[in-house]
């Protein structure tokens, strides 16, 4: 197969991606929109199931999102250059998985044509998210699934620098 037949997540680097290609990456799942709490003696992450007030939690898109960081200061931009030490993604992100030299999978909307193919194959989300407005301590909030890896995903395991948290 030539490369002009290939999709462009298999020929273009993420560094290396328009605007437009980059943001299509993002499948809306809405994972990384999560709480999360990071260990101080382990540095291990905990996943919450609680949203961003921002994030719709029936579409799993941020219902602000082009002026997110005026409503939410430490929401987090991803970059190619700070997914080098990025470790609290869901290991089904697709800025994750490119990065790590794998594939799209099947259920991701650049694959399927379909938005909705997140959600139907389960992996979004949607219905297992509270608001942070509705939550209360984030410690009675901790689940797996996000970090779950899902079927279709072969995961690398990483080596992780020591690193900043940016939230």
């Amino acid at each position: 197969m030539a490369d002009s037949a290939l999709p462009f997540w298999q020929t273009t680097s993420l560094s290396d991606m328009s605007k437009e290609q980059w943001e299509s990456l993002c499948d809306g799942c809405g994972k990384c929109c999560l709480h999360k709490l990071r260990d101080e003696e382990t540095d291990a992450i905990y996943f919450t199931n609680v949203a961003c007030r921002l994030l719709d939690l029936e579409s799993c898109r941020c219902s602000s999102y082009e002026t997110r960081f005026r409503k939410v200061p430490d929401c987090v931009s991803l970059t190619p250059d700070i997914l080098a030490d990025i470790d609290w993604l869901p290991p089904s992100c697709a800025y994750i998985l490119i990065r790590d030299g794998q594939d799209l999978p099947e259920w991701h909307p650049l694959r399927s044509g379909s938005a909705e193919s997140i959600h139907e194959a389960g992996i979004s989300g949607r219905g297992k998210m509270i608001s942070e407005r509705e939550a209360g301590l984030l410690e009675d909030h901790l689940v797996d699934w996000p970090a779950e890896i899902p079927a279709g995903v072969a995961r690398k395991k990483r080596r992780r620098k020591p690193r900043k948290t940016p939230w």
